[in-house]
Order: C-alpha cells, then sequence, then structure tokens
C-alpha cells in the first residue's frame, strides 16, 4: 500500500485526486491518502443538490457544492475535518464490511485513547456520539472507502449549511446536532495539524509516498475542470423532483411555489396564495422554463419581466429566496 499526501484544501482538486488515484495509480497498487478542504458541501452520487443545503447560507458564505462518486448522505468539510481514503482491489465489494474497512482508522485513534466504536450502517463515534461518517465507491475490482473525521469542525456553521427538517433553523437545531455529534479534540489534546501528523505515522508510518507527478498533476487538473468544478456534475446530475414552498410575507401576503426540476433546471412552474397582482403567473412559468435552479441564472431571467406586475410588494430577490430556502 502507498501513501499519497494532498496539500491542496480545493474540494474539486481533492474529489479529482481521489478518482484519478482509483481510476488510474491503483491498477498496480492499494492506496491510503489523507486530505482536507476549505469549507464545502459535498452530496453522494444519488442525492439532489437543492435539497441537501441551505441555498441561502452556503451563497452568501460561498460555499461550494461537489457531487462526489460514493453513494451516502451530505457532509460538510472544513479545515477542523480530516478526511481518508483507502483504495484497495478486492474481487467482491460486498463480503468487505464498512467496519471492517475503517478498522485502521479505529484502531489507530484508538491508540491515542479514542473510545471508537461502530454504529449503524456507516459511523464511527467516541462516548455514543458520531464523529465520523463512511461512504464507499466500487467499480471494476476496485474499492473505494473514505470518510470524514470530525476534529474540531465548527459545528454551528455545519448545521447551517445542509438543510434541516421541514426548512427550519433554529437554535433548537443547533443544539440537537450539538447532542449527537462530538469533536475529537474533547478527546484528544492536540491541533488539527497534529491530529493529522499523529494518524498518518499510526497508518502509514512504513508505508512508501507516492509523489506525485507532473503529468498526475496535469491529469488531475483535467478531470477537477471537467467534472468535478463544473455545474453540470454537481447539479444537472439531480434527479427529477419536484419542490413547494410555502411562505406568508408581511405587506405581501401568502404564496405556495410549486415546481418540477430535471437535470438541475426548472421544468414546470406555478405559484397560487393571497397576494396581490395584475397579471396571472403563466408568463414567469414561462420566463423560468428551463433556467438553472440557481439564483444568479433565475435573477437575469426575472429581470427581464416586469415583475411587481405578477407579484404585488415582492421583490425578484425575495422571490428567489423563498425557492432556494
Amino acid at each position: 500500500m502507498l501513501y499519497i499526501e494532498s496539500s491542496q484544501t480545493d474540494p474539486a482538486h481533492n474529489l479529482a485526486l481521489e478518482q484519478y488515484a482509483f481510476d488510474t495509480l491503483a491498477q498496480t497498487d492499494d492506496l491510503f491518502m489523507l486530505w482536507q478542504n476549505r469549507d464545502s458541501v459535498i452530496i453522494g452520487i444519488h442525492q439532489n443538490a437543492i435539497e441537501e443545503v441551505n441555498h441561502e447560507f452556503i451563497e452568501k458564505n460561498h460555499i461550494p457544492i461537489v457531487r462526489r462518486l460514493s453513494g451516502g448522505g451530505a457532509v460538510f468539510h472544513d479545515l477542523g475535518n480530516l478526511n481518508f481514503t483507502f483504495i484497495t482491489r478486492t474481487p467482491d465489494a460486498t463480503a468487505i464490511d464498512i467496519a471492517l474497512s475503517c478498522l485502521p482508522i479505529a484502531d489507530a485513534l484508538r491508540t491515542m485513547g479514542v473510545p471508537v466504536e461502530f454504529s449503524g450502517r456507516n459511523d464511527m463515534t467516541a462516548g455514543g456520539k458520531k464523529f465520523s461518517g463512511n461512504a464507499r465507491y466500487y467499480r471494476d475490482g476496485s474499492l473505494m472507502h473514505h470518510g470524514t473525521i470530525l476534529f474540531d469542525t465548527d459545528l454551528e456553521k455545519m448545521t447551517k449549511a445542509l438543510r434541516v427538517q421541514n426548512d427550519k433553523l433554529d437554535s433548537k437545531s443547533i443544539k440537537s446536532i450539538r447532542s449527537r455529534v462530538v469533536n475529537l479534540r474533547e478527546h484528544l489534546e492536540m491541533t488539527i495539524k497534529e491530529f493529522r501528523e499523529t494518524l498518518k505515522n499510526e497508518i502509514a508510518g512504513n508505508m512508501p509516498e507516492y509523489k506525485l507527478t507532473g503529468r498526475d498533476r496535469e491529469a488531475i487538473a483535467a478531470i477537477s475542470n471537467s467534472r468535478y468544478g463544473t455545474w453540470d456534475w454537481n447539479y444537472s446530475r439531480s434527479p427529477k423532483y419536484s419542490i413547494e414552498k410555502r411562505r406568508r410575507l408581511e405587506n405581501f401576503g401568502s404564496i405556495r411555489i410549486s415546481m418540477s426540476v430535471d437535470k438541475g433546471k426548472i421544468a414546470a412552474f406555478a405559484t397560487d396564495g393571497d397576494y396581490f397582482g395584475g397579471k396571472p403567473y403563466f408568463d414567469i412559468a414561462s420566463t423560468l422554463n428551463g433556467v438553472k435552479l440557481e439564483r444568479s441564472a433565475m435573477l437575469a431571467a426575472l429581470s427581464t419581466t416586469e415583475f411587481n406586475e405578477y407579484y404585488e410588494n415582492l421583490t425578484p430577490d425575495e422571490f428567489v429566496n423563498i425557492i432556494l430556502s
């Protein structure tokens, strides 16, 4: 097994590095990686990008959404979180339990004094609280297992970035998250830098390190630019789905927005409510048909309309906030 070091914190780059390692480097050697991303939301291959996040918050804080190859749920990454990846050759991935793939991490953490246990189908816990979620991807005899390790993550930012039930975000929801997850700094007196180095030494101390070549870096950049850094991959791959939003705003009234989204673009649209407006919504529906479900694209489309004639005392920005919140 070889160790690969990633010194970058760009999520598109690191997911491209994972894919390149899986597609190319793992054909001859098993691999182990440790890596960190700056603030980002990483969603599973089957997930709906729009439904998994609080768009108003991530846009305000410039937090990108990036889709990974594996299944599972959405996770928040920041520099207080450490990610690990194992890539191995195996004839049958179903024969390898997720807990077994996590065992090198669990054993290393136990050596450090963390009381690691396995919970559910893909979690590691300490003291009954989750600190690691895991996912995997299998193709052509190769298995990629990767997971997160919360060490000093901003749990409040994580809670605000990911969508919570019923579109509500309040102090109770943040407290609820904090009651179920834990940062390992509560168990270990060290910095995230020291933790990363210690974990690396525990697992990869005797592993030769693979140094990326110039050709490797060019290939990784190409994958990042053509896939993980694109709207088509991160949004357009979302499954077809329907959205319904209900809001009541002072001086406007109540509104229900119903729409269908296909490949990240608005496919059908309607509104109803007790609001005032001199024109029916049909023209707005026509204007938004085929538009990407993202703020800039919707606002650009709505700028071509006399919006107040359809929704009196509601601005296009407020309208888009309802759709994305």
